[in-house]
């Protein structure tokens, strides 16, 4: 069947469902549960016989909002603010998670390229985090404390300030996204190279075993927060640019609310993290190496769980829990 074809025969079906999805038409919950099982079919065959085609991603986010639809009228045991965390924010990372992997994939060149460029220019990390950090930390470590930086200000200050700043800095990757995806994609890159460039100094110093043992203690949730608000601002931008057989607004709408709520489920991640960095990160070179080890390699577990794993686990459960409703 052409796909003209295909779009003509199910058109006025799918429209029925938008305005069902939108509020402006009433299903039985029979009827909405037999029109799901029908969608999922046409999305079945969409994606064999036309794979590249817009309608593929029109009938996927026709299904996921219509199953959301579905939930709402439900009844829930458990509160809305256990849902939000258990359910609505892995699916909304499991529908953004192609931007999500842009994401990572342009913060880690960005980080190859900051080490490249420190490994073959001495005066690249002046450049990129100042002349006064680079004199610093180069006279923290004729003193044998590279990390002292994290010794000098008063915890509970520091918890504050940097636990804000790293909320500000999502909200500001978020929200550069709605620059054509140009401003997050600028954050991620200004990040990564800064990361890059941070790490290969202390690699040429000597120092790299003690800056990883210290900064990762809580970089591992702060860099992965940034590469996901980062992720949430591509994921606005590429809605406005690529909107596919929604209306440009429409589909600017569905990809600020879908990157919003990956943005607010980060804000207890950047909590966690400016604990770490205030109170814990500053004591991490007295600790046994296997002691902060834990930490890093927990935090990054913990990072693949909630925000790789619940995601499909997530979007398989709320397919099966409509198709049996």
């Amino acid at each position: 069947m052409r796909e003209a074809a295909f779009i003509k025969r199910n058109q006025a079906k799918w429209q029925r469902l938008e305005r069902s999805v939108e509020g402006l038409a009433q299903l039985s919950g029979d009827e909405a549960s037999a029109l799901y099982i029908e969608l999922n079919d046409d999305l079945s065959y969409a994606r064999t016989f036309y794979p590249r085609s817009a309608v593929v991603g029109y009938l996927n986010g026709l299904a996921l909002r219509l199953h959301h639809h579905i939930y709402r009228n439900k009844r829930v045991p458990r509160g809305r603010f256990i849902t939000f965390w258990t359910e609505e924010v892995p699916l909304a990372v499991y529908a953004a998670r192609r931007d999500l992997l842009l994401s990572f994939a342009v913060f880690a060149l960005a980080a190859l390229i900051g080490a490249v460029s420190t490994a073959h220019d001495e005066t690249f990390p002046r450049l990129i985090l100042g002349d006064y950090y680079v004199d610093m930390t180069l006279d923290n470590i004729r003193q044998g404390r590279p990390m002292h930086v994290y010794a000098d200000e008063d915890g509970t200050f520091m918890f504050l300030r940097i636990t804000i700043n790293n909320i500000k800095v999502a909200l500001t990757a978020f929200v550069a996204g709605i620059f054509l995806s140009l401003g997050a994609i600028y954050l991620l890159l200004n990040n990564g190279i800064m990361v890059g460039a941070f790490q290969w100094f202390f690699h040429e110093q000597g120092v790299l075993r003690e800056s990883v043992l210290t900064i990762w203690v809580h970089g591992t949730l702060e860099i992965s927060a940034i590469i996901i608000a980062g992720g949430a601002g591509l994921c606005i931008g590429n809605a406005w640019l690529f909107p596919g057989t929604y209306a440009r607004g429409e589909s600017f709408r569905r990809g600020a609310k879908t990157g919003l709520k990956v943005v607010l489920g980060l804000v207890p991640v950047f909590i966690l993290a400016g604990f770490l960095e205030s109170f814990v990160t500053r004591h991490a070179l007295t600790l046994r190496p296997w002691v902060a080890s834990t930490i890093i390699l927990g935090s990054l577990a913990w990072v693949i769980w909630y925000f790789i794993i619940l995601p499909y686990h997530a979007h398989r459960r709320t397919r099966s829990t409509a198709k049996s409703a």
